[in-house]
């Protein structure tokens, strides 16, 4: 079976060949390519990430390559994982909504916004030669930002066979299973809400429900991304663990007040980093000196990581990682991630072997008072027939309240970007929670449009 990641000459790259490549095999995965139109990055990353793919399983054939259509033809299923505009436009995207005195976070309001309309449209020209190269109906794996948006749409504009993937539940989850010192099959947690707006309850540790004496463990709050928030936040919440994004929504003021006062956005510093390392290594001889090449893009992309969030919460991060060897990286057993997710999705359907992950799919019934069509963030059980949502039914009114004013906010600027709709996408942040203004929201539209050159809205 082929496997195509679109997007491949990103800077995660690497962490992506390695857990697809570890698992590959397993479910009959034979041919990989990575794909990306930046060939300099391609040229660097991807040639990094292909490098690591052929340490792990040679016999796996792995190729980088700029041709779309090359790439889609023939697979089985897809990765997407975009950045459409790259870092300049994140940078964009994050001194536009600040100028404007609100947050541009990548992903959560305004930004994502930004983020949305230059993603959207790209998914569908690639949405539409999948449909056309691809194996019939293969799936479409989207971890492009912001994944529920982005989703939304693509389902919105036809294509049923999209899975939104997001990596903050599964790593969440990890943190509480290397706090209990359990295995992965031993801990679960049910999931609701929306993509970076979601909860966790029913947390079990091999059967027994350890929800109440959790919410209580004070290393919940030193050794997990809960640290972000103060613990009478968990009781107000009605004993719910929290997502991290929801730190943006609980300490809207402290984010914003921490962001304008840093010398740098998250976007400023991030491009800084990548364009650093792509310096350095543009003209490297990877093909012989892969250690060095290594070592040198783990130093700059764990500065990257370790410092995630650390700026707006003005903490430090609940786990942080040291630099290891290329050899070491290999040999460390993969902790699944994005991919990982993925391919736990494709072994369920090629295997009939079911399994449950959390997933950006069609409500379906699963959540009360939403649209069976609103993508939700939910736990599901996969098997050989795909996806489904596993029922949560009614959920606390302050979770319900929020999710709603998203779902909306999400709907309107799912119409907007689908139909070049100015109106649509002033209604949708008019009532976005980050935004909340018409004065505000109008001037977001206009700005963005402007400062991206994008053109045919009315």
């Amino acid at each position: 079976m082929k496997l195509t990641v679109l997007g491949g000459g990103g800077v995660r790259s690497p962490f992506l060949a390695k857990s697809i490549l570890s698992g590959a095999d397993k479910i009959g995965i034979t041919h990989v390519v990575f794909m990306d139109n930046n060939e300099a990055k391609l040229n660097v990353f991807g040639k990094i990430a292909q490098k690591i793919a052929a340490l792990i399983n040679p016999s796996i054939k792995f190729e980088i390559t700029s041709d779309a259509v090359m790439a889609i033809t023939d697979a089985d299923f897809v990765i997407t994982t975009l950045r459409v505009g790259e870092d300049k436009s994140r940078v964009i995207d994050e001194r536009v909504a600040l100028n404007l005195g609100v947050l541009g976070q990548e992903t959560t309001g305004a930004g994502g916004f930004a983020m949305a309309m230059r993603s959207v449209p790209a998914l569908l020209e690639y949405c539409s030669l999948i449909k056309q190269y691809a194996k019939p109906n293969a799936p479409i794996f989207n971890f492009t930002n912001p994944s529920g948006i982005v989703t939304q749409a693509l389902h919105d504009a036809g294509y049923s066979n999209v899975y939104g993937i997001c990596d903050a539940p599964s790593g969440f989850t990890r943190q509480l299973q290397n706090l209990y010192g359990v295995a992965e099959h031993e801990i679960s947690l049910r999931c609701y809400g929306l993509n970076h707006l979601s909860w966790f309850d029913q947390v079990k540790i091999k059967g027994q429900d350890v929800s109440d004496s959790l919410v209580n463990d004070p290393r919940l709050y030193q050794q997990t991304e809960m640290k972000l928030f103060d613990t009478e936040i968990t009781k107000l919440s009605g004993n719910l663990l929290l997502n991290e994004y929801l730190y943006f929504y609980y300490y809207r003021e402290k984010a914003l007040e921490s962001i304008l006062n840093a010398k740098q956005t998250r976007g400023e510093s991030v491009q800084a980093i990548n364009d650093a390392t792509l310096n350095k290594l543009i003209d490297f001889d990877i093909d012989n000196n892969m250690d060095e090449a290594f070592r040198i893009f783990m130093d700059a992309y764990l500065i990257r990581e370790n410092s995630y969030m650390t700026m707006e919460a003005q903490t430090s991060r609940a786990i942080t990682r040291k630099t290891p060897t290329l050899q070491e990286f290999i040999a460390e057993a993969d902790d699944g991630g994005y991919a990982g997710v993925a391919l736990r999705f494709i072994r369920a359907v090629a295997t009939g072997e079911s399994t449950e992950m959390v997933l950006s799919i069609p409500n379906a019934g699963a959540i009360d008072g939403l649209l069976a069509n609103d993508i939700v963030e939910i736990s599901c059980i996969i098997d050989k027939n795909g996806a489904h949502p596993i029922k949560v039914g009614t959920i606390p009114e302050m979770q319900m309240n929020l999710i709603r004013t998203l779902k909306f906010y999400e709907r309107s600027v799912v119409k907007a970007i689908l139909n070049k709709d100015k109106d649509q996408a002033i209604i949708g942040l008019m009532a976005h929670p980050l935004v909340n203004s018409y004065s505000i929201a109008k001037q977001l539209v206009d700005n963005y449009l402007s400062a991206h050159h994008i053109e045919g809205w009315h």
